[in-house]
């Protein structure tokens, strides 16, 4: 632990902010797998699963969880996917 009291704060604030980020992307990988079980199964709702992905990438490159050329393309991956399964 340090002792100057910014460091301290840097260690609090980067604990909760490491927190954060890591709900944000586990919620982030839930959506995704949940895109590609629909897929995969062909399910009824597969079009709004992929949907629900799709805004969920969005958002996480909003905020800087993920590059937003990353989440462009995994979109285009889920939506080839979805477009493939039909």
């Amino acid at each position: 632990m340090p002792n100057i009291k910014s460091a301290k704060k840097r260690v609090i604030t980067s604990e909760k902010r490491n927190e954060r980020k890591s709900a944000q992307r586990s919620a982030l990988r839930t959506s995704l797998k949940k895109a590609r079980v629909a897929i995969a199964d062909n399910s009824d709702n597969k079009a709004a699963t992929v949907k629900a992905a799709s805004i969920s990438l969005d958002k996480a490159a909003a905020k800087g969880l993920i590059h937003k050329n990353t989440a462009a393309r995994r979109k285009s991956r889920l939506a080839k996917a979805a477009n493939a399964a039909q």
